[in-house]
């Protein structure tokens, strides 16, 4: 299959590094020069982990966005999800309308967002799918190398009514998805919008003096912390629940994916479970209030959770809580947006008014 991978940070870099490894025909396309400057000079990817250790190459490293798609017959989006409007409206002045587009991940109300922006140009959106979160833990630590130290064992992948293309090759491309009913289920089975901002949030002080100098999800996951975090959860829970949606808890959902052992028993708390697992095991701490774990997953994880909260008609005092903090928090390092109800093309919907919005598992 010919794929252009949209995003060269390490999710996309990892996803390069498998497809190819499959016998797919990848494109890596990526708006900065500087982020693509050391794969372009090597001509591919220097890679590490569970992907295996040694160098792919790639035909194609561009940021001609035009150069990627030609051809493509999907778009596999890996960009921050703050990134996902202004690259849907890049693909609409570029006209390039039509190939199936996979967000890898769609985070939270991802392909909602997206697929808004080619209505708001008076076009029919293409057909988007999205997964519930990335399908690898990675990081680049150094110029042209990706150190992929996880990749999800299952993910939830879902489409918007139409995309019913886009999420049969999510399926096609990637053994570890598995279909849901519709786009709220992959939404608000984002566990990084639950795991991110408690740590984020009530480690701020931390973050600050020590430069991020400490492990996230080991050091910086305290009892007070995952308790913090077991509420949020039970928000998010509760929230599906109003829709119909019935979803695992986080320490579940996390052990299908395979951030917490599965060897490890149901019972063990969620900080102990969460510092079991060898893909996270080992990552730091934000260096400052610019990092993703505030800027997406308050802003675009918490404040879209928030609206479907509020359309759903459950309270949510945590997230709220989270939110607030987190704005307060990060000054003026916030984004300048968020991810309401309006670019989501919801805005004004009721329950029934989301669900029948959401419903038909991608079908036409």
């Amino acid at each position: 299959m010919k794929v252009a991978i949209l995003g060269a940070g390490a999710g996309g870099a990892s996803a390069a590094v498998e497809l190819m490894r499959d016998g797919h025909e990848v494109r890596l396309w990526n708006r900065s020069a500087a982020t693509l400057a050391a794969f372009a000079a090597a001509h591919g990817i220097r890679h590490e982990g569970v992907l295996g250790a040694g160098f792919t190459p790639l035909e194609v490293i561009t940021t001609q966005l035009e150069r990627a798609a030609q051809g493509a017959e999907v778009l596999l989006v890996c960009l921050p999800t703050l990134a996902h409007a202004a690259l849907a409206q890049s693909l609409v002045d570029a006209r390039i309308v039509h190939i199936p587009t996979i967000l890898n991940p769609g985070h939270t109300g991802g392909a909602l967002e997206f697929s808004q922006v080619f209505r708001n140009n008076g076009l029919a959106p293409p057909p988007v799918a999205e997964f519930s979160t990335l399908t690898y833990v990675a990081r680049i630590p150094a110029p042209g190398l990706v150190v992929t130290t996880g990749r999800a064992k299952a993910v939830r992948a879902a489409a918007i009514p139409g995309g019913r293309r886009a999420l049969d090759l999510a399926l096609s491309l990637y053994d570890c998805a598995r279909p849901a009913d519709n786009v709220l289920v992959t939404s608000l089975a984002n566990v990084n919008m639950v795991l991110h901002p408690p740590g984020a949030v009530l480690g701020a002080a931390w973050v600050e003096a020590t430069g991020g100098d400490f492990t996230f999800y080991v050091e910086g996951l305290t009892g007070g912390v995952a308790r913090v975090m077991q509420s949020l959860d039970l928000e998010r829970r509760a929230v599906a629940r109003s829709f119909g949606i019935e979803l695992p808890s986080l320490f579940d959902e996390m052990q299908a994916i395979g951030t917490i052992e599965t060897s490890v028993a149901a019972e063990i708390d969620l900080a102990a479970g969460i510092r079991t697992g060898a893909a996270n095991r080992l990552i730091k701490a934000p260096a400052g209030f610019a990092h993703r774990y505030y800027r997406e997953d308050l802003w675009y994880g918490l404040s879209p959770f928030l609206v479907l909260a509020g359309i759903a008609g459950v309270e949510t005092v945590c997230a709220q809580a989270l939110n607030h903090l987190g704005t307060l928090v990060a000054g003026d390092h916030a984004p300048a947006g968020r991810r309401t109800a309006l670019e989501m093309g919801i805005a004004g919907f009721d329950r029934d008014a989301l669900l029948a919005f959401v419903s038909e598992r991608g079908e036409p």
